[in-house]
């Protein structure tokens, strides 16, 4: 918000969008006008469409001009802008009540899970009297979406056509089969607030920062590195000016950097200067205060991983099967991939996949998956036949077990498919290993604890110089032609290669713990 309205950088050249980027852009931009279109040819003769490729002034004067002709709904509509509040914006779609206008967006994430208390409308039905509480469906935390409606229900205040006394406003999301709407008034934010009391808290920050920045006072936002940093066009402004200040941030992220900091605590060598079994200047959150002394002092002598304990433990197994699963964002597993190695049981050892090449959600995931099962059950079958003890292993367990139980879920009764019980016993045996839990209860690193981070420390890399889960999405779409143009084979080939790869560095990672090399990575204790 600073660098956005700083005069003194008007003329920095940003770092471009990454291509998976543009592509997220442009899919919640078709997605929108999916919807646009679906409830446009619902309500005919009450929908009002607002061009989105004409000028900002056009489009505000279309919107004002709807509004104040009544129109029950209006589509792409740009409001006005508060002069006097600083705020701009625009909704997917403005709803008429009879009391004033409500806002509907359009976002391309899942806004319900399985449940009950959500309180919907089914589409078409736009009309928020008729929102009932869904059987169905409970709501996911996605507190941004609420923050946006409240800075539109403010817009239309502002303009004169918000419904008086009320705030509420509704949601569309990726299933686009409902509108999940929001009591914006309720306690539904921490410390029993309301979404409009956070929004105005964190607007009136934001509002603050910026007419700082662009006024030439006092700055009220300094450089901080949070998660969000890497992904930051900003980021090549910013980690200079860390890295020359020696920032704190650079090891105790977000809110520990802050806290630190307010006790004098704002270089990395100050926290390194501390004594790990004192007692700690602030309360952190992120990790124990010894850790954040550890991970200062190996920032200092250049060391990016750190054992903290002596001796590293990886369970292993007579056969062991490491295991990676590409998915493509919410619809679906399309490739379960697996490493066999260790003792022999018939099988072949070496790399193993199984996919579809169909677009998913589709049925045919059904087939891979279960050929998926079939293969790895029977790999448990033999070890356990020979008497061998067997081990599976995968990076972050969590995809894999949502795959692993949807799926069974999903395709129950299909050929081949598991039964839930079954899929959900192997997941809470000994049998499955998360690897990267073992690396997090093992290691500090002060370049994070990534797959690809750790995997080359072991001294694995990938063949593909741009391998990444980013970039395996746009792969995936080029691969199935989902923008309608033919499939590219070669693209499904990098897939597999990035797959394997994947499967390839667990494999390392947890053989690189399990020997003797272990003995040149520092310990904590040692610093």
């Amino acid at each position: 918000m600073h660098l956005e309205n700083d005069p003194a950088y008007a003329d920095v050249e940003l770092a471009p969008l990454n291509p998976a980027t543009e592509q997220r852009i442009a899919d919640a931009a078709e997605h929108r006008a999916d919807v646009a279109e679906r409830l446009r040819a619902a309500h005919p003769d009450g929908w009002v469409s607002v061009p989105v490729d004409v000028p900002h002034r056009e489009r505000v004067a279309a919107t004002v001009e709807a509004l104040a002709a009544g129109a029950r709904y209006i589509s792409g509509g740009l409001l006005p802008a508060d002069t006097d509040g600083g705020r701009r914006g625009g909704a997917e779609v403005l709803v008429r009540t009879e009391r004033g206008y409500v806002p509907v967006i359009v976002v391309r994430h899942r806004i319900s899970d399985p449940g009950a208390g959500a309180i919907t409308t089914t589409l078409p039905d736009l009309n928020p009297a008729n929102a009932r509480e869904d059987a169905e469906r409970k709501m996911r935390s996605h507190p941004r979406d609420q923050l946006r409606l409240a800075h539109l229900r403010e817009l239309l205040r502002a303009a004169g056509h918000a419904e008086p006394d009320t705030a509420r406003g509704g949601v569309i999301g990726l299933d686009a089969d409902v509108v999940l709407w929001f009591d914006l008034d309720a306690p539904t934010f921490p410390g029993e607030r309301s979404a409009m009391t956070e929004y105005a808290d964190r607007f009136g920050d934001r509002h603050a920062i910026a007419v700082a920045a662009a006024t030439g006072g006092e700055p009220l936002a300094q450089p901080s590195r949070i998660v969000e940093c890497k992904q930051c066009p900003w980021w090549s402004v910013c980690e200079p000016a860390l890295l020359e200040a020696r920032d704190v941030s650079l090891v105790a992220r977000g809110d520990d950097a802050v806290m630190l900091r307010e006790r004098g605590v704002a270089t990395v060598d100050q926290l390194a200067a501390l004594d790990p079994s004192g007692e700690p200047p602030a309360l952190l959150t992120g990790m124990p205060f010894e850790h954040a002394v550890a991970l200062a002092r190996a920032w200092r002598g250049g060391v990016s991983v750190v054992r903290k304990v002596r001796d590293v433990v990886v369970p292993r197994g007579d056969v062991e099967v490491d295991v990676d699963m590409e998915s493509f964002a919410d619809h679906g597993a399309y490739l379960w991939g697996a490493l066999l190695s260790g003792a022999d049981v018939g099988l072949p050892h070496g790399y193993h996949s199984f996919g579809t090449w169909e677009p998913v959600p589709t049925d045919d995931e059904a087939r891979s998956f279960a050929e998926f099962w079939t293969w790895f059950n029977e790999v448990r079958a033999r070890a356990a036949q020979r008497g061998l003890t067997f081990r599976a292993y995968c990076y972050n367990a969590l995809a894999e077990n949502r795959w692993l139980l949807s799926s069974a879920t999903r395709f129950a009764g299909k050929p081949g498919v598991p039964e839930v019980e079954e899929v959900q016993a192997f997941v809470d045996s000994d049998e499955w290993i998360d690897l990267f839990r073992s690396v997090a209860d093992t290691f500090l690193s002060t370049a994070g604890k990534g797959l690809k981070v750790l995997a080359r420390q072991a001294g694995h890399d990938w063949d593909d110089p741009e391998a990444s889960g980013e970039a395996s999405m746009r792969w995936y779409r080029e691969a199935v032609g989902m923008d309608g143009s033919a499939p590219a084979l070669r693209q499904r080939e990098r897939l597999l290669r990035y797959n394997e790869d994947d499967v390839r560095a667990t494999h390392a990672l947890r053989t690189w713990m399990s020997g003797s090399a272990m003995a040149d990575v520092p310990y904590i204790g040692d610093l």
